[in-house]
């Protein structure tokens, strides 16, 4: 191992499996197989044995990212050293990481940046997730069992930091399409467009992803939608928290798995590995972002203008000079806070903004998605030698940022990403106000309709606050009017605001 190596990524591998119970329990995948099918196909696709990986990272899966949460099928209590097992591998480093879907290009960063350092010379990093197996089996009543574990050493990372205050709690946002309603009606207001005319947005922004989709084998919901489907609340599309729609959220219930193999490139020249597997990280950037509640933009994300600057510059590199992105798209105001941080119009921009058709359509497998469009990248990389790339990884609530920048052409030295950045600036909170006007607003729909809204307001002298609606305020924020800017009465009774339109 040799201190200053250059670190390349020289093997990909995707699984997926459309198994849902309905057919017994014969060929029932699990995150484990799952991720020991991806972990194989990239040991295939470089053309190295699993003898020589030294370090193995897991990305945590949905059941160990919640504190608490049940594990229906029995719990594989060491995902990276049962991974490493199966495979025949025998690293002296296991990792399974903290949660957020940064994970992916955060561990490529953090591998290439160890490998420079001299630690590794070969890191597999590997994730999966199988709710559309866990699903599937409770719904159909089919017995699958997942229990496993290892005796291996491995540094469990835990859940990381808190993403979510009491005073969010207290006021219902308590899911993440909740706060991420809240940026797109913020990006709305911003634009000037009504409910239907933000919808309308969503869906033309969304339509080319899902001919993406609609193409690519590993996607676990394959089917090209129109702008009039996407755009338009039915049976199939029902209304979430506004503005969303099912089609506009990340669809969970997938089983899918992806792998990247990353090693120095003396190793990468020892074991053969043909030079048109090779694909370089010019540049990374990371950064994370406060409480939602304390951020002073609603509009856009400051955690993903400083990530993706952050690598443009290590790359020596624009927007511009991209030819492809795959951009996190768990909501399309993702998408739209991304491109605002790029500079490009995500309508005329002509180069894809997603490889693997994004996670409404081609699938959310929780922390790992951005693990595919690693992969993903790298094999349009290999396709077209000489391009640059963008993969951005997101994770939380605009929360955390990785971004990388890739290309097959070697650069003339590896310049480490560094640790991520932090915000210095907050917005105070006022607990009880009196008054306001409304900063940005969600209605959160059930069954039975519109059950329960929630607003960001600020008060005169700036400080914001949190209210729920009245039931005589919920027609209101209903409107095909955006009711930002309105001003409002607000009272406070146990920590909860609720608030009138005045």
């Amino acid at each position: 191992m040799a201190k200053g190596a250059m670190p390349v990524l020289v093997g990909v591998g995707q699984s997926m499996s459309q198994w849902d119970g309905k057919k017994g329990a014969e060929g029932a995948p699990s995150p484990l197989s799952l991720a020991h099918d991806a972990s194989e196909a990239a040991l295939k696709d470089a053309g190295i044995p699993a003898t020589e990986i030294d370090a193995l990272t897991f990305v945590r899966i949905f059941e160990d990212s919640v504190k608490g949460a049940p594990h229906p099928h029995g719990h594989n209590t060491n995902l990276p050293g049962t991974l490493a097992r199966d495979l025949g591998a025998t690293p002296g480093k296991l990792i399974y990481s903290d949660v957020g879907g940064q994970s992916p290009q955060a561990l490529a960063n953090e591998m290439a940046n160890r490998i420079h350092d001299g630690e590794f010379d070969v890191a597999l990093v590997a994730g999966s997730e199988a709710n559309r197996a866990s699903k599937g089996a409770r719904r159909n009543n089919v017995e699958i069992d997942w229990a496993d574990s290892s005796d291996l050493d491995y540094e469990d990372r835990g859940l990381g930091g808190q993403m979510i205050s009491r005073n969010e709690i207290k006021h219902g946002l308590v899911a993440p399409a909740f706060f991420y309603a809240l940026f797109e009606n913020a990006i709305a207001a911003r634009e000037g467009r009504t409910r239907s005319g933000q919808r309308e947005a969503m869906a033309k922004l969304f339509q080319p992803f899902t001919e993406v989709a609609a193409n690519n084998p590993y996607a676990q919901f394959p089917v090209e939608h129109s702008v009039e489907f996407l755009k338009t609340p039915s049976p199939e599309n029902y209304e979430f928290s506004d503005p969303f729609l099912k089609w506009h959220i990340a669809q969970d219930a997938v089983n899918q798995g992806a792998a990247i193999l990353i090693m120095s490139e003396e190793k990468a020249d020892a074991l053969g590995v043909s030079r048109d597997k090779r694909v370089y990280l010019h540049g990374g950037g990371e950064a994370s972002d406060d409480l939602i509640s304390e951020r002073p933009q609603l509009d856009g994300s400051w955690a993903m203008q400083q990530a993706i600057s952050q690598a443009l510059n290590q790359a020596g590199k624009t927007s511009g000079g991209m030819s492809y992105f795959d951009l996190y798209s768990c909501f399309p105001c993702a998408v739209f806070s991304s491109t605002q941080a790029l500079n490009i119009d995500p309508f005329t921009d002509e180069r894809p903004l997603t490889l693997t058709g994004g996670l409404p359509f081609f699938g959310g497998p929780g922390n790992n998605y951005s693990m595919h469009g690693l992969a993903s990248m790298a094999e349009t990389l290999r396709s077209d030698p000489g391009t640059f790339g963008l993969v951005l990884a997101n994770g939380g609530w605009m929360t955390k940022e990785a971004v990388g920048v890739w290309s097959t052409t070697r650069p003339d030295l590896y310049k480490p990403v560094a640790p991520s950045v932090k915000p210095t600036e907050q917005v105070d909170i006022d607990p009880a106000p009196v008054s306001g006007k409304v900063e940005t607003y969600t209605v959160v729909h059930g069954k039975k309709g519109p059950q329960h809204g929630v607003i960001f307001g600020r008060t005169d002298d700036g400080k914001r606050f949190i209210a729920v609606a009245a039931p005589e305020a919920m027609e209101r924020l209903r409107d095909e009017k955006s009711p930002v800017g309105e001003t409002v009465n607000v009272e406070t009774s146990d920590e909860v605001n609720t608030f009138r339109f005045a």
